[in-house]
């Protein structure tokens, strides 16, 4: 009876929620990039190696939806605090004027927590390939236009999912996809 124990219990633990690998899709991979942070350290995609992170596109001049969406980015860092392996970025689109002060200040007035949530600047054609060619979320350009969707990326930097911030359900679905990555075997 106790050989039939323990492939019971396996089985148990993969019910309850444990999950070897998640079914979200692949919509690619972030590739190497070298960015400042808001205390002016360099940034790398390195720097969340290991880790599940979200990201987004905003500028700190914003008077359209970047308040809305660093609000919500708080909500989901602030569901994170202790959570080791979960990180944020938030990348400008504006880099001629977000540099590193303007967006330590940007991230002061949130209450961000940037021990996990890098606000990140650089050169605009790193931007550009980023927002475009690595994320797919469109140009960023000169009219400071930009996506409002998050990105999920998973602990191996694929791109693992999208979610729009003028959707009320894209939250909590956030959530319940960064728990099932957190919890992927790699």
């Amino acid at each position: 009876m106790t050989r039939y124990l323990a492939p019971a219990l396996a089985v148990a633990g993969l019910a309850a929620g444990c999950s070897l690998r998640s079914s979200l899709p692949i919509y690619g991979k972030v590739p190497e990039f070298t960015l400042l942070r808001e205390n002016g350290a360099e940034f790398t995609q390195a720097s969340v190696a290991g880790k599940v992170w979200v990201a987004d596109f905003i500028f700190t001049t914003c008077h359209g939806p970047c308040p809305r969406m660093t609000s919500q980015m708080k909500q989901v860092a602030d569901a994170y605090q202790k959570a080791q392996d979960v990180a944020f970025v938030s990348f400008t689109v504006d880099p001629d004027n977000d540099k590193p002060p303007v967006l330590a200040e940007y991230a002061l007035r949130f209450k961000a927590d940037t021990f996990r949530w890098a606000f990140v600047t650089g050169a605009k054609e790193e931007l550009q390939k980023l927002s475009k060619d690595t994320f797919y979320l469109g140009d960023v350009g000169n009219l400071l236009e930009h996506s409002t969707r998050f990105v999920l990326i998973d602990k191996e930097g694929r791109i693992r999912g999208y979610y729009d911030t003028s959707y009320p359900g894209s939250l909590p679905e956030l959530k319940k996809h960064i728990e099932e990555l957190r919890g992927e075997i790699l």
